[in-house]
């Protein structure tokens, strides 16, 4: 049976909550299997919004197991507010499963993400200041704590005192605030081990024992692939791989077994934080995108940056990823509009790009070239076959596909969990 990878083709905010929502009736497991509470992914669900950040969308629905990949970093304040919150609104979360060898977010890490970002002023990345960065930068560094870690406080306190010898020295010498002990990180740790306890898994294990027995998985990313830190927009991009290959290593599921890649692509483009944007729109029709789309972050509350679709952007999401169906979302966003401009190239220095430039300087200078769309007028929130569309807004999604090569299987026409038109069966 199917492991099915699901992603963001853009910067983030697509909508793959509601793409994972509206596969969790025929899936088994969601696993999560980058990132951390930097990002987040909402869901409607007859009327009640769930906003998530740690955990899988797939806890929303019962029979699904939710599952929590080794690939992510986990502030386990966060986790288990998140999870008090749910179940405070009668959501059932006994079923979730946590990586023993996910990677633990420690508090020095927020500090140091936070002081860093302002020490870079101008040069900043723009993060949520949670400290994913530095709880990643740990991980490959060899300084990092896991999950495992926390039922072993003989193993946990020399770790901590490992990582210690080089953040005190930067927290005190360079930024000038004080000193981290020992004692206080590793208490605040150790006061979650017992409830996480019964969570911990090997989730490798787990899965693909799944996946020998009939089960369909589906792996969720988060954030998106230009904000991938190897294929997206560097450096101006996340500090994991939220690209298909990253659903392998972050989830511990082989690359044969993928049986399908969901790429999720926003009916035009948005972004948070800093960084080359081709389609920002910075005047009237930008501000009106942000207002009919309610393009504020669902983590920080960041307002996004709005623009046209990038075609572009789809044919490079579809290389990298092998997408083998686009779920299309928040199309009924762009009702109202006369005429709809997709972006089918850049011009870079007068040199016309069909493809994504290769240097970075060549992205920051490309200009989009446009076709335009003739637009429609309406509430198309009701609709619920491609039939059911203006024939103007038809005429988009087709040309959407055929401009970035792979099918849409799923039309987003609303922010409810019913307000979704299938094309194809995106499970096959």
């Amino acid at each position: 049976m199917p492991a099915i990878v699901l992603i963001g083709a853009q910067w983030g905010d697509e909508g793959k909550g509601k793409a994972t929502d509206l596969l969790s009736g025929s899936v088994d497991y969601v696993v999560k299997f980058n990132g951390g509470n930097n990002a987040g992914h909402t869901v409607v669900i007859d009327g009640e919004t769930y906003a998530l950040h740690l955990l899988p969308s797939g806890i929303l629905s019962s029979g699904v197991v939710p599952v929590i990949g080794n690939g992510v970093v986990i502030d386990l304040g966060v986790l288990f507010e998140e999870i008090d919150a749910l179940e405070a609104r009668g959501v059932d979360t006994s079923a979730l499963i946590v990586s023993a060898n996910a990677h633990i977010l420690p508090p020095y890490n927020r500090t140091l993400d936070k002081v860093v970002e302002r020490f870079l002023g101008s040069r900043r990345i723009g993060t949520t200041g949670r400290g994913v960065g530095p709880t990643y930068a740990d991980k490959m560094s060899r300084v990092g704590l896991r999950i495992q870690d926390l039922f072993d406080e003989k193993i946990l306190r020399q770790k901590v005192e490992g990582a210690l010898v080089q953040k005190n020295q930067l927290l005190v010498k360079v930024f000038n605030r004080r000193a981290v002990t020992v004692d206080e990180i590793v208490d605040e740790l150790l006061s979650y081990a017992e409830r996480l306890r019964p969570m911990v898994r090997d989730t490798s294990l787990l899965l693909c024992q799944a996946l020998d027995d009939g089960r369909n998985v589906v792996l969720e990313g988060g954030q998106a692939t230009l904000l991938d830190v190897d294929h997206g927009t560097y450096p101006f991009v996340t500090s994991s791989n939220p690209t298909a290959g990253g659903a392998c290593t972050g989830a511990g599921i082989p690359p044969a077994r993928i049986d399908g890649v969901i790429t999720v692509m926003k009916a035009y483009t948005t972004r948070v934080g800093e960084g080359p944007f081709p389609t920002e729109l910075t005047g009237a029709d930008g501000v009106r995108l942000r207002k009919d789309g309610g393009e504020f972050g669902v983590t920080t509350g960041r307002p996004r940056r709005c623009g046209w679709l990038d075609a572009v952007i789809g044919r490079y999401a579809v290389r990298i990823n092998g997408t083998t169906d686009f779920v299309l979302t928040k199309l009924d966003v762009l009702s109202g509009w006369d005429s709809i401009p997709v972006c089918v190239a850049y011009d870079v220095d007068g040199v016309r790009h069909d493809e994504m430039p290769m240097t970075q300087t060549e992205f920051h200078h490309a200009k989009p070239i446009y076709e335009y769309f003739e637009g429609w007028d309406g509430d198309i929130s009701g609709a619920r076959r491609l039939a059911d569309l203006p024939a103007a807004a038809r005429r988009y999604v087709d040309a959407v596909e055929e401009m970035c090569g792979a099918p849409i299987s799923a039309v987003g026409v609303g922010p409810g969990r019913e307000s979704i038109i299938p094309v194809r069966d995106l499970i096959r």
